[in-house]
């Protein structure tokens, strides 16, 4: 049977399942042990190459092809994919996908699941993921990829990946490598994603009208590998491409670029010329403070 994501609750009504977040606040907890175990350069290595690959994974597995297929893989591939982004500790990949598919259809309307606008920033940023309505997946918002059942094995059991990335870190680099190099990165991974559900909404520029308060950011596109360039995915999900103009980088789609070269993804999305032109013309008109449209008028229109 598929679980159900909840529309938002009335304002007011948010249920934060405290005891669901124990894991979550363990390994903020943990991730200060560094102070007694020391920082090995192994560690600190292994600290960085593990916030960019799961990022990586994050951004170009989770969002990029399981939340808006912008790009086709293999299905050995596709759990390759899955169970690296898992290692993230950011439940399953059934889940992420689902309710970020519910965020775009509801983005910073009352019914959006995770909005700076409608909630304030620390709900948007993480509480949200605790509140009791949104624990289960709504398989019917993510039918296309639920019907691999190693897909909802991995949903299911989705903390197996951590586990394992973490005890390998440990029998391999010691108490300093799962300290500083797992739950430090992982600590830093989960805040540099959360951001761009909650300062991506608050800070930036706006080169294109949309609906919701969504901004491009430079400096988050530096620490998400590409995500900051929100107002641009915002105004056009369906491209592989977050930076749609050659001066936006986006390290995920650099790296993605790379293996469509070696066979493992294909048929990536490229952004059409219609929004390049609409972008180039929004940014001389507002001069990148684009407004925000009223939902109503951009049914109408």
């Amino acid at each position: 049977m598929s679980g159900q994501v909840s529309e938002a609750s009335a304002p007011g009504k948010r249920r934060i399942g405290w005891l669901g977040a124990t894991p979550f606040i363990l390994i903020h907890v943990l991730a200060f042990g560094a102070i007694w175990t020391g920082v090995t350069p192994a560690a600190a290595v292994c600290c960085a190459v593990l916030y960019f690959v799961r990022m990586f994974a994050v951004t170009g597995a989770y969002h990029r092809y399981f939340s808006h297929r912008t790009y086709k893989t293999s299905r050995a591939f596709q759990f390759v994919l899955a169970f690296l982004a898992q290692s993230s500790a950011q439940r399953g990949v059934l889940w992420w996908a689902a309710h970020h598919r519910h965020h775009h259809r509801w983005s910073d309307q009352r019914e959006d699941l995770h909005s700076v606008a409608q909630d304030g920033f620390w709900y948007s940023h993480v509480l949200w993921i605790f509140e009791r309505n949104n624990q289960k997946t709504d398989y019917n918002k993510i039918r296309d990829f639920a019907r691999f059942p190693e897909l909802r094995f991995l949903d299911k059991y989705h903390l197996i990946p951590p586990v394992l990335m973490g005890t390998v870190v440990f029998l391999t680099l010691g108490a300093s490598g799962l300290f500083f190099g797992f739950f430090v990165s992982t600590v830093l991974l989960w805040h540099g994603t959360f951001t761009i559900n909650s300062l991506s909404h608050v800070f930036g520029n706006r080169r294109f009208t949309t609906t919701d308060h969504s901004r491009n950011s430079w400096w988050l596109a530096i620490v998400t590998l590409g995500e900051g360039w929100h107002n641009n995915h915002h105004r056009y999900s369906g491209s592989t491409r977050q930076g749609f103009y050659w001066y936006e980088y986006d390290i995920t789609y650099y790296i993605l670029k790379l293996l469509s070269f070696l066979g493992l993804v294909w048929k990536l999305q490229p952004v059409p010329q219609s929004i390049l032109e609409e972008g180039r013309a929004s940014s001389r008109e507002y001069r990148y403070n684009a407004p925000v449209l009223p939902v109503s008028a951009a049914q109408q229109g």
